[in-house]
């Protein structure tokens, strides 16, 4: 499947959740399939931390690279584009075509850098909401997403409950744990204490912040895999043929969690990771509701597929399992699947039998 980026401009001022405005700004995203006559077999499709709207197929002359979620969405495949129409949106605040601080701000004619405004879940989905319109579907059909993504889909439910039939909503966590915003803030302190970081005006030095995302990324990588996953595929194999007693590199682990820490320092932006993060641990639908996430789903509309994995420490199970009994709460309809399945949060990525055929049956069920 060849596909093409699209990038939509708005003029229109966007008030974001700090009380900070972006007096306009750019969306990067991509379609798949067609919009019927009724314009309602619309399915957004939004993504985790360090994707895209990249979702689905190849480029023209590129063909190495394939969309994050090609497995999923595609014709024949249970997110079927010979069905329905798929947009995959990048959020405002990415560094993969949507404005970002890398972006020019219209102020100054430089790169935004620190100046870029906090973002957050719900700011994205009012962002998305402003593409929906322009590409004329009122209603989606399924909003649908995981881990980051998956916040994304919950929150549509949420705030645009008129605008959502169904919610997929993949390796979530109605909002993060100590523990996982503490995993966020060491990353981030990675990259703050990279002597190029620059307090985020690194663009204007040319330079950027290596290793301080090499460090990020490797803090994040772990938190994506199981322990029995990590153990499966490294196990305590050694890299050289015998103990260095030094400080390079000795485990097959180190090795990869090095490669996959240089790669993503290549093509991600610190002040982005910043971001992104932040968005994740501000993400609490019950904060405004003293806590209680049954009062806050009460004025969501849509019916939900709930998927989660066993090993996923990440984002376990009871989290979703929180997100269930909520909904329930409100007698929403709600399918719920456990995957038994070892890979840890990244599970969702993967083409697992049981889980791409409950995605196929749910989809195929969605009257058009």
């Amino acid at each position: 499947m060849i596909v093409t980026a699209h990038t939509a401009r708005f003029t229109e001022p966007l008030r974001l959740s700090s009380g900070a405005v972006l007096p306009e700004f750019e969306i990067a995203y991509e379609t798949y399939g067609e919009l019927n006559a009724a314009r309602s077999n619309a399915v957004l499709v939004c993504h985790a931390l360090n994707a895209s709207h990249h979702v689905a197929g190849t480029y023209a002359g590129d063909p190495d690279n394939v969309g994050w979620w090609d497995n999923m969405v595609g014709p024949g495949k249970p997110l079927d584009t010979e069905r329905f129409f798929v947009i995959g949106s990048n959020y405002i605040g990415s560094c993969f075509g949507s404005t970002g601080p890398a972006s020019t701000n219209p102020a100054t004619g430089r790169p935004w850098g620190a100046d870029f405004p906090v973002v957050t879940v719900e700011d994205w989905v009012a962002a998305q909401a402003r593409l929906a319109e322009r590409l004329g579907i009122e209603r989606f059909a399924a909003v649908m997403g995981g881990s980051l993504g998956a916040m994304q889909a919950l929150q549509w439910a949420l705030s645009y409950p008129e605008r959502v039939r169904n919610s997929i909503v993949i390796a979530a966590t109605p909002r993060l744990s100590a523990q996982n915003i503490a995993f966020n803030e060491v990353a981030r302190q990675a990259i703050m204490t990279d002597p190029d970081f620059h307090g985020g005006h690194y663009y204007d030095r040319g330079v950027v912040p290596v290793r301080g995302l090499r460090i990020a990324r490797m803090i994040g990588h772990i938190t994506y895999l199981s322990d029995d996953a990590m153990m499966e595929k490294f196990g305590r194999q050694l890299r050289r043929s015998e103990r260095g007693f030094d400080f390079g590199v000795d485990f097959e682990i180190e090795s990869y969690l090095r490669y996959q820490g240089d790669k993503f320092s290549t093509y991600f932006d610190a002040n982005t990771y910043l971001r992104i993060t932040k968005a994740l641990d501000y993400y609490d639908p019950a904060a405004d509701f003293g806590g209680d996430l049954s009062k806050a789903f009460a004025r969501a509309r849509a019916d939900f597929l709930v998927v989660s994995f066993t090993s996923d420490w990440r984002f376990s199970s009871a989290r979703s399992r929180e997100i269930v009994r909520a909904l329930l709460d409100n007698r929403r309809v709600v399918s719920y699947l456990e995957i038994d399945a070892p890979q840890g949060h990244d599970a969702f990525l993967l083409e697992d039998p049981r889980y791409h055929d409950a995605l196929r049956a749910y989809f195929g069920n969605i009257a058009l």
